[in-house]
């Protein structure tokens, strides 16, 4: 009656001593500075529990999960992913976070220790750097969390400073350059628009050849591959300028599309594109008429109409006007907002 037990009791055994394993496996010394550079020999310890509760970015590349894929032999994935550039702190902490986001999701108050075995065995070599920038990565986002309330509180160049000097501190300044090298670079193309949009005699054209030459500036031999994945948003912050939008909304027609077209193909947009960006202006401008006519019509029901009738009235003019849309335009109206009373935005709706 009892040898039936027999596998049972191998199998809890076999399962004990996995966990005992697991349980085993070598920590960085947590009382280590993530300030400090990595130490010679680190001893094994247990996260702490804030560390537990760090958690990643939400946002994976798409591309990063690959190497997670269950089956396939992680260390390899990740040395086959990430080995060519593992030297650079920026690579480095997108690999770590890619590893955060899996091994939370699997471990949640105990991630760090399989995330390390992980990490020393898919690069040895590297393994107490790794360590470092992950205590390092660790330490910044609990003083982001704990000082949330404080920099909301500041203004936006308060708060950067801020935030760049607990970096700079962590991490040293230039590794925090190379982490961060995408913010900073976005941050100088958001000045040189500040510039470029208080320049008091230029004209789209000029603008718009200035941003250009920044981007370029800025990213160097990047800028061609950059510009190529960035189109839209490159184009949107241009467009988004005050100037661009006030030399835009002074041309005719005719004159607003050819600069329009100027602009999108400034941005490297292929003709196939440009068509149809002219297919969807020639809608949109169809759409502001209507809407001109719209606001226009209501302006004089609303003086001479009230209440009641109003309503009906308006009811009856949003349906022959908007159709299918007439229901969404009255709740927007009823909460204050109309969109055709918005100032044009042209090239953006």
């Amino acid at each position: 009656m009892n040898r039936p037990k027999a596998p049972l009791f191998l199998a809890l055994a076999l399962l004990l001593a996995g966990a005992a394993v697991l349980a085993t496996r070598i920590l960085p010394e947590r009382g280590n500075d993530p300030r400090g550079k990595p130490p010679a020999h680190a001893e094994p310890s247990t996260a702490s529990s804030e560390a537990a509760r760090t958690r990643a970015p939400l946002a994976p590349d798409p591309e990063d999960g690959e190497a997670m894929r269950p089956g396939t032999d992680m260390a390899a994935s990740l040395r086959s992913r990430y080995a060519a550039r593992i030297h650079e702190p920026h690579t480095q902490m997108r690999m770590l976070e890619q590893l955060m986001r899996h091994f939370q999701q699997l471990y949640p108050t105990g991630w760090e220790e399989p995330l390390l075995a992980l990490v020393k065995q898919a690069f040895p070599e590297l393994y107490e750097e790794l360590a470092l920038r992950l205590r390092q990565r660790v330490a910044y986002a609990q003083w982001m969390e704990s000082h949330r309330e404080e920099l909301r509180a500041k203004p936006v160049a308060e708060r950067r400073a801020a935030v760049w000097e607990e970096r700079n501190q962590l991490f040293g300044e230039e590794t925090a350059r190379k982490i961060w090298a995408a913010e900073l670079r976005n941050e100088s193309v958001g000045n040189t628009l500040s510039i470029i949009d208080a320049l008091p005699q230029a004209d789209v054209n000029e603008r718009l050849a200035r941003y250009k030459q920044s981007l370029e500036q800025t990213f160097g031999d990047e800028a061609p591959g950059y510009m190529q994945a960035n189109q839209q948003e490159l184009m949107n912050r241009f467009l988004d300028l005050g100037s661009v939008q006030r030399d835009l909304g002074a041309m005719t027609p005719e004159q607003r599309a050819e600069h329009l077209r100027a602009i999108r193909e400034g941005m490297g947009l292929d003709e196939a594109a440009l068509e149809r960006w002219k297919d969807l202006d020639t809608r949109r401008d169809a759409r502001w008429a209507l809407g001109e006519q719209y606001m226009a019509e209501r302006a004089i029901l609303a003086q001479q109409h009230t209440g009641p009738e109003l309503e009906r009235r308006l009811s009856e003019l949003r349906a022959r006007y908007f159709a299918d849309e007439a229901q969404t335009i009255a709740e927007e109206e009823a909460s204050g907002f109309y969109r055709f009373g918005q100032p044009r935005q042209w090239g953006r709706n």
